[in-house]
């Protein structure tokens, strides 16, 4: 029977809530969004027609409280609850309370997503319908000594990986059995924190292996597609970078053969709605018909559907909206083709030069190439909290072949800019411009194999430094007499602090009005013709006269003045320090360790007065439900700890002291 939706609450927040409400807005349909008190303007809010409140920041008190999700949602109307991805989107609880309450739940049944809630219950349903599963343990037991006797007999080097997982939440790959333990520890810990489950299987790590993953969706009536594949093998943590459909090197026969074991995963369960089932892939070579293998099911939206929706033209919201309300699926499958290639890039807020560590801020400024598709829950002004995942935006292209997509996300991301948090914009088009990727020749271990070219930072070029200097300073060409002088030329130095390292510079006003900057007393770059309009500046330089653009925002950090420049596709931030307290607070000490983002201490691993080599694991921090170990700058003697487990502490507080180095 069809239903009529006029209303929709949706139970979810940032970039996936904006990206339900235009789609449902488009459609004439109205949206209720739910937000917590960190939340109260954010994007999300702003956009849908009604919000409601739902409880503190915390999801665990807001956006997991099933009972104030549905109280919204009646209260306000709503014939129907979109649940997004994440927070309670493969909660079968949930669903059963949702139907409980005579609402419509957006995606598949309780039952279905039972079946493909647990990995191991899961692996066990598809072995029988004949989808092939990678080689392992997914058995009850769970006695540490029985599951590392498990992982000798399938082969090192093994996953572990929490049997309620999904994201690389609680998974860890192991290489040797001395390693097993503590990953084992670790992944039960994870498992715990982020799905209220510690249960772990085990499964035999595949060599060169490629993430593949199908598109599936189903109707009440029986009718199962798919959508072709998605390749998202370019991970980190076991967490999805760069995606793009379709799969690079995948042959007719190959795809036909695994499209076809995902629509037969889809049938054995009686799916209904979008979902993805995720296949690991031998891509020690060319992609084979036998060479694939189960993994888990997805079932709900996924984080990179952007790109199946560029190469196939469906709107994944819509079909998930309309078959809800009890419609057959739009197209068949022979309605269904690829057109053209698309990849999706995450962008967050993170330090890839501090181990990829979530990073909190204020987004004093927030900008977008043009040329791309651009999925965001945020905007300038808004702030990273601690609280949640801290994706700023997912950033899609569409082009006729996969080079001139991949050059044109290239281009979007040297575009980019992002002004009070650190973010992993470099790192990704470092990784899009990375031969091996370009070639389409890779696996799920290209980055870890390449990290550290990946994250070499590019240091501040001479316009880099000119521009900012300009900003600081306020200079504007177009100002009569600006650094007129009756004798002698206008100058200024400058000092800025660059990554905590003192810059200092001299900016010289040239009688024709042109401008030089002096960096480190050597390096010389003079600007000609130069023009600014807002943030924008353009000059000419060097001896052909070449044009060189820049973006230059302000901003502040703490008592400083923070000038951040992109140009040539890389943005580089200045801090000038307010001049009554110098540059000296703004260096790091190599006596303490401090909180590298807001979180949860949840280990101590030393004590005043323990000796410590240089990298020692000193305690462990969990954020946004991701473990980060806190380790010795040096060797020394801990002199203070000033945390104790479970505390709650703040980014930049001194958690660890140690005594001071005597002077040589």
């Amino acid at each position: 029977m069809t239903k009529t939706f006029s209303k929709i609450l949706i139970a979810n927040r940032g970039e996936i809530a904006v990206r339900v409400i235009r789609t449902a807005r488009r459609m004439g349909i109205a949206t209720v969004a739910v937000y917590s008190d960190a939340d109260e303007k954010a994007l999300h809010v702003s956009l849908a027609d009604e919000a409601i409140q739902i409880g503190p920041s915390p999801v665990s008190e807001s956006y997991l409280v099933a009972g104030r999700i549905i109280e919204a949602a009646k209260a306000t109307g709503a014939q129907a609850i979109h649940p997004g991805y994440g927070f309670l989107s493969e909660n079968p609880d949930f669903v059963d309370a949702v139907e409980s309450a005579g609402l419509t739940f957006i995606g598949p049944s309780s039952k279905a997503i039972r079946a493909m809630g647990l990995k191991d219950a899961a692996k066990d349903l598809m072995a029988t319908a004949g989808v092939p599963v990678v080689p392992g343990y997914q058995g009850k037991s769970q006695d540490p000594d029985f599951l590392a006797a498990e992982a000798h007999r399938i082969g090192y080097p093994v996953l572990i990986k929490a049997r309620a997982g999904g994201g690389g939440k609680g998974m860890r790959m192991v290489h040797a059995p001395k390693d097993f333990a503590e990953a084992l520890q670790s992944a039960r810990r994870e498992g715990q924190a982020s799905f209220g489950d510690p249960h772990v299987l085990i499964e035999k790590y595949v060599t060169a292996p490629r993430h593949i993953e199908v598109q599936v969706f189903g109707d009440n009536y029986g009718g199962v597609v798919h959508l072709f594949e998605r390749d998202c093998s370019l991970q980190r943590r076991h967490q999805k970078v760069i995606e793009e459909a379709p799969a690079p090197g995948m042959s007719d026969a190959v795809r036909s053969a695994m499209t076809e074991a995902a629509v037969m995963a889809a049938r054995a369960i009686d799916y209904s709605g979008a979902g993805t089932i995720e296949f690991i892939a031998d891509g020690s070579g060319p992609l084979r018909e036998d060479g694939f293998w189960f993994m888990e099911m997805n079932t709900r939206l996924q984080v990179e559907h952007p790109v199946t929706e560029a190469i196939t033209g469906v709107d994944l919201v819509e079909w998930q909206i309309r078959v809800a309300a009890g419609e057959r699926l739009p197209l068949r499958q022979e309605n269904l083709a690829i057109n053209g290639h698309a990849f999706e890039a995450r962008l967050y807020a993170e330090d890839p030069a501090n181990g990829f560590l979530p990073a909190t801020g204020m987004l004093e400024h927030l900008s977008f190439s043009d040329t791309a598709r651009n999925d965001t829950g945020v905007r300038s002004g808004d702030a990273i909290s601690p609280f949640y995942d801290p994706m700023i935006a997912k950033i899609i292209t569409h082009d006729a072949d996969r080079n001139s997509s991949r050059r044109a996300l290239y281009q979007a991301l040297r575009e980019t800019h992002v002004v009070g948090t650190a973010t992993n914009a470099e790192f990704l088009a470092a990784l899009t411009d990375h031969v091996g990727f370009a070639t389409g020749h890779f696996d799920t271990g290209l980055i870890a194999r390449d990290l550290d070219a990946l994250i070499a930072e590019t240091p501040p070029s001479d316009a880099h430094v000119a521009f900012a200097a300009i900003a600081a300073l306020g200079l504007d060409p177009q100002a009569p007499r600006q650094g007129w002088r009756l004798w002698g030329k206008a100058a200024q130095e400058l000092n800025f602090m660059l990554n905590g390292t003192p810059l200092p510079c001299r900016v010289v006003l040239e009688p024709d009005g042109s401008i030089t900057v002096h960096r480190d007393g050597s390096n010389v770059i003079t600007l000609k013709d130069l023009a600014i309009q807002g943030a924008r500046m353009s000059a000419r330089t060097g001896p052909t006269n070449a044009q060189i653009n820049a973006t230059a925002r302000r901003a502040h950090r703490g008592t400083a003045r923070l000038i951040s420049v992109l140009t040539g596709g890389v943005a580089c931030e200045f801090l000038l320090p307010d001049a009554r307290s110098g540059s000296a607070a703004l260096v790091d000490s190599s006596d303490s360790v401090v909180a590298p983002m807001t979180g949860t201490v949840i280990a101590l691993d030393v004590a005043v007065g323990d000796q410590v080599a240089q990298g020692a694991r000193l305690g462990v921090m969990e954020a946004m439900k991701m473990e980060t170990s806190l380790v010795a700058p040096r060797s020394g003697t801990v002199s203070e700890v000033l945390c104790a487990a479970g505390d709650a502490v703040e980014g930049g507080a001194i958690l660890f002291n140690l005594e001071a180095e005597a002077p040589t």
